[in-house]
This record gives C-alpha cells, sequence and structure tokens, in this order.
C-alpha cells in the first residue's frame, strides 16, 4: 500500500505587516488530505513486531514509538518506530538495559528522550512472578540508549493502569491500580536533572476524581483532563479538569448540555484521548459491554461535546480498547488495542484533524451585553422599577415575547411624538424605523426606548439576556440554596417569555442541583411558583429511600407548610405510577438559527442602519455591526454618519453583491459556506472589518484551495482578477488551459472582459504545442 505524505489546508495566522490588499494571499494547491478522514495506514508486519494492546506510543519528530504491552500470551518490551512520512515500520535501535517486559505502564515524552514508569511484570502465560513496579526508565532517541533512574526518597506506591503525562519540565503521575485497590493519589518528578531528581506527592484539592484505572489524561490549556475509567460501582462518564498551578480539581459540568444536544460519551474504560488546539479526541474503550468507533470531540472554550462525522472516503477502525493514540502535526495515529473476540490488532490508522479558528460568534454578542455600547432600549422592571438597558436587535431576534412588548412600547413612543409640536420631535416621528431608519440621525440624539415589564425581577432578567446574548447562562455555586432559587425565578420567566431552550438550561441545572441540603427549600419554592415539573423532581428526591429518613430529621421539614408534608408522606406511602412520554424535547432554537432568521428579513422593521454596496442600499442592525467588527465599533462611537448611511469596502475594493452577503452572513450568524469566488473578494476583510480572529480568512483559503472546478475557474478568475489576487489568478489560467475543451463550452466564457479573453489566449499560446493546436481545432 502506497502511503504518500499529505497535509491539510492550515489555519491562517495574521500578519499585521502586510497591507489590506488580498495580493499578499499566499495559496498551497495540494495535495490535501481530507478533513475528518480516517486512513487504513500499513500495518505492523508480525516479523518486526507483535500484535498487541496495553502498550503505550509516543510521538517523536515524524515518528511513532510503540513500547511493550502483551500479545494475548507474553508481556513484551520490543520498541517498534513507524516513519508517518514515507508509513513503514522498522524495530528502533536500542541499547542498554530496556523494562523487563510489562503492560498498563506509561510513555511520555520530554526532550528528545522517552520516559517509561510502572506498569504490570511477570509471565501471564504461566501466572507467575506478576506485580506492579515504580521504576523509571529513560530511552534516549539519538542514541537509542536505554538507563534507568534510581531516585532517591519517597516513591509512588508501584502501580498500572494508570495517567501520566509532563507539564513544566516534570512528569506527572495520577492514581491506576497497586494490585489490590485503585488510586487517585498524584506523584511528580522533575526530568530537569537526573542527579537530583525526586517523587514528590501533590496535595490535591477541589473535586478530586474517584479512584480510578484504565482511563486516560491529556494536557490542553494548562490544564490535565481526566475522562472516565475503571472506578468501580462509582463508574460515571464525568470529565475532570486539574490545575497544575494550584493543584485544584474540578468536574465540568454538564447541566448546561441540552437535551436533543450531544451528550458526553458514555462512561467507559481502556479508551484513548488525545489534545489538539482547543479540543479533546476521545476514541474506542469499553463502554457497558460493547466497543463504540465513534470520535468524540470535547471543545474546551465552550464545553461541548460533539461526535466527529468522518469523511465520506474514509477508511474507519473498528472499536477497540486498550489501544494507544499519539498526535503528530495536525494528524492522530492509533495502533493496535484489543478487537472482538479478544484479538489483538497490529492496525495502524490515522485521522486528519480539522484547525479551524473557533467561532467567536457567542463571545462577541457576551460583549456587547457585558460593554452595555450602543443600548437602544430600557427595561424598567418590577415593582422597584429597577432599569437594565439592552439592544433591541439582540432582544428581538431572540425572544418574540419581548418582540411585541418592544413593538408596543415604539408604538406607544410615536404616538406622543405625534402629539408634539417642536421640530425635532416631528422629525424624529417621520424618522420611525419603519420608514428611514432610526440610525438617519446624528449619534446619540436618539433617547432609549422606555419598556415597562412589572412581572420581572432585575436579578433574573440579567440572566435571561445574558441567555439571550449568549445561549447560555453563567451558572453560579452547584447546590447554593439562594443561587438555585435565583435560577428557579429565571425558569419562570422562560416559562412566560416562552424561551423554550433557557426552560431546558434551567431544569437541567436545578435537577442537577438538588442535594439533602436543599431540597426542600427548592420544593417549596417550586410549590410557591408553581413549578410543577420541579416540585415533582424535589418531592421524587425526598421519597428515596436512600434520602427519607435524612431529609425528615433536618430542621427544615419542621417548619414545611403542612399541605407539603402531608405530600411527601401519601409520597411515600404510595408513589405515583410514571410516566413515560416518548415526545420529543423542544429545545427551542438557537443563537445561529435565530440571528439567520434574523438577518433574512426577520429583522427587516428594526434596521437601524444603511450599508450601500455600489450605492445599492442594504438595511442592517448597528448593534451587531458593532458586536462583530471593531471597525463597525469605533466608526459608532466616534463618527457615525449623520444620514445613517456607510459604504461599503474592503480597502479600496468593492465586493461582489454575492460576497458581500456571504461577508453579512458571517458577521450575524458565524456562516462560512460561500462560493470560492467569494472567498477571495472576502480573505482581506478580517484585516479591514477588525473580526475576533481570522476564522473566515482560514476558511476562505481552504475554499481557495480546495474547491477550484472546471465549472467556477471562470468566476474565480474574474475575481482574482478584480482582487489583484495573482497567485489565484495563474491558477485558474492553469486550469483553463489543460481542461479548455469543457471550459470552453461553458455559457460564462462569453461575458468575460477582453482583457481577460486575452489572457486566456496568451497562456493557450504558452502552454500549448502546435500538435495540440491542431487537435483542438479539429474539436472545434
Amino acid at each position: 500500500m502506497s502511503c504518500k505524505s499529505t497535509k491539510v489546508a492550515p489555519s491562517v495566522d495574521f500578519d499585521h505587516s502586510c497591507s489590506d490588499s488580498v495580493e499578499y494571499l499566499t495559496l498551497n494547491f495540494g495535495p490535501f488530505e481530507t478533513v475528518h478522514r480516517w486512513r487504513r495506514l500499513p500495518p505492523c508486519d508480525e516479523f518486526v513486531g507483535a500484535r498487541r494492546s496495553k502498550h503505550t506510543v509516543v510521538a517523536y519528530r515524524d515518528a511513532i514509538y510503540v513500547f511493550g504491552g502483551d500479545n494475548g500470551k507474553n508481556m513484551l518490551n520490543d520498541l517498534l518506530r513507524f516513519d508517518v512520512k514515507d508509513c513503514s515500520w522498522c524495530r528502533a535501535f536500542t541499547t542498554g538495559t530496556p523494562p523487563a517486559p510489562r503492560y498498563h505502564h506509561s510513555a511520555v515524552v520530554y526532550g528528545s528522550s522517552m520516559f517509561v514508569f510502572g506498569g504490570y511484570t511477570g509471565d501471564i502465560y504461566s501466572n507467575s512472578n506478576l506485580k506492579n513496579k515504580n521504576d523509571l526508565f529513560e530511552y534516549k532517541f539519538a542514541t537509542g540508549q536505554w538507563t534507568e533512574w534510581k531516585v532517591e526518597g519517597s516513591l509512588p506506591v508501584a502501580r498500572s493502569a494508570h495517567g501520566a503525562t509532563v507539564y513544566s519540565d516534570k512528569l506527572w503521575i495520577f492514581a491506576g491500580y497497586d494490585g489490590n485497590a485503585r488510586l487517585n493519589d498524584m506523584w511528580t518528578i522533575s526530568l530537569q536533572d537526573r542527579e537530583h531528581a525526586c517523587w514528590e506527592e501533590i496535595d490535591q484539592s477541589g473535586e478530586i476524581p474517584p479512584s480510578c484505572c484504565n482511563f486516560p489524561v491529556a494536557v490542553c490549556r494548562d490544564k490535565m483532563f481526566v475522562f472516565s475509567g475503571q472506578s468501580g460501582a462509582k463508574i460515571t462518564n464525568n470529565l475532570f479538569q486539574f490545575e497544575f498551578k494550584g493543584h485544584m480539581w474540578t468536574r465540568i459540568p454538564t447541566e448546561h448540555l441540552l437535551r436533543g444536544s450531544p451528550p458526553p460519551p458514555q462512561r467507559r474504560y481502556g479508551h484513548t484521548m488525545v489534545a489538539f488546539d482547543r479540543h479533546l479526541y476521545v476514541f474506542g474503550g469499553a463502554a457497558d459491554n460493547t466497543l463504540p468507533n465513534e470520535l468524540h470531540c470535547y471543545d474546551v472554550d465552550s464545553q461541548t461535546w460533539e461526535v466527529i462525522q468522518p469523511s465520506q472516503d474514509s477508511e474507519m477502525p473498528s472499536g477497540r480498547l486498550f489501544h494507544a493514540a499519539a498526535v503528530i502535526q495536525d494528524a492522530m495515529y492509533i495502533f493496535g488495542g484489543t478487537v472482538d473476540n479478544n484479538v489483538r490488532s497490529g492496525e495502524m490508522y490515522r485521522f486528519q484533524f480539522s484547525c479551524y479558528p473557533r467561532c467567536t460568534l457567542h463571545e462577541d454578542y457576551g460583549k456587547l451585553w457585558e460593554n452595555r455600547q450602543f443600548c437602544d432600549v430600557e427595561f424598567i422592571l418590577g415593582e422597584r422599577e429597577e432599569r437594565v438597558l439592552g439592544h433591541i436587535a439582540i432582544v428581538t431576534a431572540r425572544c418574540q415575547w419581548l418582540r411585541k412588548k418592544i413593538l408596543q412600547a415604539r408604538d406607544r413612543q410615536r404616538q406622543k411624538n405625534k402629539q408634539e409640536s417642536s421640530e425635532e420631535s416631528d422629525e424624529g416621528a417621520t424618522g420611525g424605523q419603519r420608514d428611514i431608519p432610526a440610525g438617519s440621525r446624528p449619534s446619540g440624539t436618539q433617547p432609549l426606548l422606555e419598556v415597562s415589564i412589572r412581572e420581572a425581577e432585575a436579578q433574573p432578567f440579567e440572566v435571561l439576556m445574558q441567555f439571550l446574548y449568549t445561549d447560555k447562562i453563567q451558572y453560579p455555586r452547584r447546590g447554593h440554596v439562594q443561587d438555585v432559587l435565583l435560577i428557579m425565578d429565571v425558569y419562570k420567566l422562560a416559562l412566560s417569555f416562552k424561551l423554550s431552550r433557557l426552560e431546558q438550561l434551567c431544569v437541567q441545572y436545578i435537577e442537577a442541583s438538588v442535594d439533602l441540603q436543599n431540597v426542600l427549600s427548592v420544593c417549596e419554592n417550586a410549590n410557591k411558583l408553581q413549578l410543577d415539573q420541579l416540585k415533582e423532581h424535589c418531592l421524587n428526591f425526598v421519597v428515596k429511600e436512600s434520602h427519607f429518613n435524612q431529609v425528615i430529621m433536618t430542621k427544615e421539614f419542621e417548619h414545611l407548610s403542612t399541605p407539603l408534608i402531608v405530600e411527601i408522606v401519601r409520597r411515600k406511602q404510595q408513589p405515583p405510577p410514571r410516566l413515560y412520554s416518548d415526545q420529543p424535547v423542544d429545545i427551542g432554537t438557537s443563537l445561529v438559527q435565530d440571528m439567520k432568521a434574523y438577518l433574512e428579513g426577520g429583522g427587516l422593521e428594526f434596521c437601524d442602519i444603511i450599508l450601500l454596496l455600489d450605492g445599492h442600499p442594504r438595511p442592517a442592525h448597528k448593534a451587531i455591526l458593532a458586536a462583530r467588527s471593531s471597525y463597525f465599533e469605533a466608526m459608532f462611537r466616534s463618527f457615525m454618519p449623520e444620514d445613517g448611511q456607510v459604504n461599503i469596502s474592503i480597502g479600496e475594493m468593492v465586493p461582489s453583491k454575492q460576497a458581500f452577503e456571504s461577508m453579512l452572513r458571517y458577521i450575524y450568524y458565524g456562516d462560512v459556506n460561500m462560493p470560492p469566488e467569494d472567498s477571495l473578494y472576502l480573505f482581506a476583510a478580517p484585516y479591514y472589518y477588525g473580526f475576533s480572529n481570522n476564522r473566515l480568512q482560514a476558511y476562505c483559503k481552504q475554499n481557495l484551495e480546495m474547491n477550484v472546478t472546471v465549472e467556477n475557474v471562470l468566476q474565480i478568475l474574474e475575481a482574482a482578477d478584480k482582487t489583484q489576487a495573482l497567485d489565484m489568478k495563474k491558477h485558474c489560467l492553469h486550469i483553463i488551459v489543460h481542461q479548455f475543451i469543457k471550459v470552453s463550452k461553458l455559457p460564462n466564457l462569453r461575458s468575460l472582459s477582453q482583457l481577460l479573453l486575452l489572457d486566456i489566449i496568451e497562456s493557450l499560446a504558452t502552454h500549448i504545442s502546435d500538435k495540440q493546436c491542431a487537435e483542438m481545432g479539429s474539436d472545434i
């Protein structure tokens, strides 16, 4: 099997020394590896090394190194090397005394060495001399030398199936199995100075994971992550993160994951987890007696899981456990493991990561909410008439109930303006938002629209507003009574305002936060607010066998209202039948869906700015433009045009109407799908408009490099000529020359400018021989 070195279209870094001109766009026209493609590479031949599981793999430069494991009969201590460039296997050169044969050990890379710690040794065939180890070996890649580190002082208890990683010049060891019990202790040792190295036990704090083994660890964003593993009766699918600086553990919450959105992977052991960019990738393992082969991805920034859909041309690995994984550049390599029927594997698979900059849509709108710039509405809340500022565009895009309130307030304001006689007031009335954009008045002269909402108090309303801008809420302290009661008030508002998505978030948070200390307070509040679903959850929690005696002995139970006490006693005596509904849960619309609908016409009556493209008007919304673009933000803050109209260009270039619409889709809801010719116009837009990062630019670059075809080559040639993208123009001419029989039949050829037709003729003359010209003439 041939295996050529390929690469994916890379992400792009801003070079702020460049001008805004697209002529600095440098393209690479392949060959490329398809994003999210699994590829089966040559397996390891038996004469090089045995098929195996419970081994380790590490990556060093352009090679994968496999050490140890077992082949089903014996433990191994050979060291294999797989070259990822020419896809070849060999035995790595070694000298010195290697570690004894072992499995369930750990291996990490530091500097130009591999370090192997612990594991299980002995003769599994005869079941003799079986024991865990706590020895530490170093393998130098440059010389092939194995040496054992003899460390004085305290040592970690001998163990196997533990987690290990390198951070801040130290090896960190966590948990595992000591032969009698699972562990959850942590040790570290400096790898800088062998002579003075000593083991140190770490004093951990926070939500320490339960004792566990056969789990992976991965480091991302200066934190160590642990997912699932074998932990006895407590086995869960929790993800924990460890802060190296404060030695603090935190359980990553899942209450913010909506029903219907991708859940975390089911609990499992013997799986792998690697870090790449801002993501953790979990593959394989044994999950409740199955061997799944989906690849799960966790985004550390958004704290969300997803199942990666492999490309259509993928060669998927089967499910397996006790395999091993490592990352080289932008790809993950998986080797070996135990597959169906307890068979050891010698297969090597490669998975191509995607490396696009993250979407900042939610973050950008969140900053707009936090900064309260360009606010045009003021909500007057509750009996105390507390005031909360906001943006009409975001609120009306996300909530139909508040949209009606805003429209009613605006109509009242217009009626009031009509009754006033001053010239300025008349101008305000005729400059209403349905006819002339409100932004046509000089910046700062338009008063805030006041909207009264008597049924809402300020604190829960602000949490609701945060949701409208970001699609999530900042969860307060889990289980703290006052914070749970606050989210209950938010839930009540979500029901009133018909925000299904927020309802689900609140219910999940509250149900996850109910405990023995707060259940009666939550139950009483749910009863008072008539939140029947939450009350039902609390009653079921109280009458649970393991909870009931503890709850009724509390002081809070003594002060509970009589009707609730009666309900609890009756519930305990005669539990109601459980009702199961197969109706799908309505999780409402997302921020992306709402902003998409808003751009496509849903927000037309709230437009307050006109964007002019070659003289053609396009109504838009100041708050949205300012949230997503520092160019518009500075303009609206400092020198807002008095007529409320802004000419659109990218540097000195005016984009096509189609490209401009693509840019608006990116601004409003983060969409990056567009025809390749639009990508040429928009490649420089992140520089000019000051987007938060270069996500749009990275997609434009890949779109251009991978999607130029005979069918669209003429449109892209025109765009390349207009934007002076010289390497793209050259590439298009190259395609036209080599596919001229097909290109000549395209109707767009007749509409090209005279200069471009001359460029094509010149390219044909340069590249086509006399014989080819004769053949072409006979075809035409």
